[in-house]
């Protein structure tokens, strides 16, 4: 059982389909690593055992009588503790909003319910998303499961963490100037900030409005697809969700690549481009070209503003979302 810790999200899915592992089996061995691991980590600020036994137990009898309700039912996955949850505290790593449990569930977090998904509890996180290190929690910092010395990224600390540890298949995390992309990147997992509008952020403590996105972060790139499957869609709730289609992302990612013709800004190699990175960047490009992509210097001459206008527009916007709290009104 223990291998079975690190397998992916697409991996225990053919599994429990073939009947060789349940979802409760598998919900026991990421609360299990959990209590054992956490402690050094500190990825998750509430752990719901109860909870996801009991979905874990609901998942198991759907597939018993031939009833699942998709493929991430059963699927043991956690959330950033920004998510407003009707059975669980949504702190934003905050001692300002600890102990609040919200009357309802996020869009997103519905989704998931929705699909089966068993929800182990809520993620560490940098306090109110705002940080790169989740050394900024009001609880406690988030430790790199590679290196417990080193930090875990931010603002998604705890998910990018949680997934690297197997503390659970798959979280979700937000993304306003980076905070899903940069964690995953030092977790050494796959993390996805989608097009603005492609997910829904009803539920969603806000920090700046016109770039807080959702998106899943998982061990693959399958995963990753699987994930956005569920949450991606159109929302009346959130004015500023796309009304378009959601194509199937998980079946696209066994298809062939059709060669196309890839830019690379001139702008992005910079001279404090870390050697490493710009290896890993070239080898990517290299692999593309091999498929029979056309690889094109281009150039987008406004980068040089890009950090200038975020801290802008998500230092104004936060000031304004966040003033709820501030004991005034």
């Amino acid at each position: 059982m223990s291998e079975l810790i690190h397998k992916t999200i697409s991996e225990i899915i053919s599994l429990m389909a073939e009947r060789k592992v349940s979802s409760l089996e598998l919900t026991n061995l990421c609360l299990n690593h959990i209590e054992k691991n956490d402690p050094k980590i500190g990825a998750y600020l509430h752990v719901d055992r109860e909870g996801a036994i009991q979905q874990a137990k609901g998942a198991d009898a759907r597939r018993e009588k031939k009833e699942s309700k998709g493929a991430l039912d059963g699927v043991p996955l956690a959330l950033k503790d920004i998510f407003l949850t009707n059975d669980l505290p949504t702190t934003c790593a905050s001692k300002i909003l600890e102990n609040f449990i919200a009357p309802y569930d996020g869009t997103v977090v519905k989704k998931l319910k929705d699909a089966g998904a068993v929800i182990l509890g809520k993620l560490n996180m940098d306090e109110f998303a705002m940080g790169s290190s989740n050394e900024h929690s009001a609880y406690k910092p988030v430790h790199n499961p590679w290196d417990l010395e080193r930090v875990a990224g931010g603002s998604s600390g705890g998910s990018a963490a949680s997934v690297a540890a197997s503390l659970c298949y798959g979280s979700l995390g937000t993304d306003t100037g980076g905070s899903i992309r940069q964690p995953s990147s030092l977790n050494g997992i796959v993390g996805l900030k989608p097009t603005y509008g492609r997910v829904s952020r009803y539920g969603v403590i806000a920090f700046a409005s016109s770039l807080d996105q959702v998106g899943p972060m998982t061990k693959s790139v399958k995963d990753a697809a699987l994930m956005l499957n569920t949450i991606a869609g159109h929302d009346p709730a959130d004015s500023t969700s796309a009304n378009t289609p959601v194509v199937d992302y998980a079946s696209s990612c066994d298809e062939k690549i059709t060669p196309i013709r890839i830019g690379i800004p001139k702008e992005y190699f910079v001279g404090e481009l870390d050697s490493e990175i710009a290896d890993a960047i070239n080898q990517a490009i290299r692999v593309y070209q091999n498929m029979g992509c056309e690889i094109v210097d281009i150039s987008l001459p406004h980068t040089s503003y890009a950090i200038a206008t975020y801290y802008l527009i998500a230092t104004a916007e936060a000031s304004s979302n966040l003033a709820r709290y501030d004991g005034v009104r």
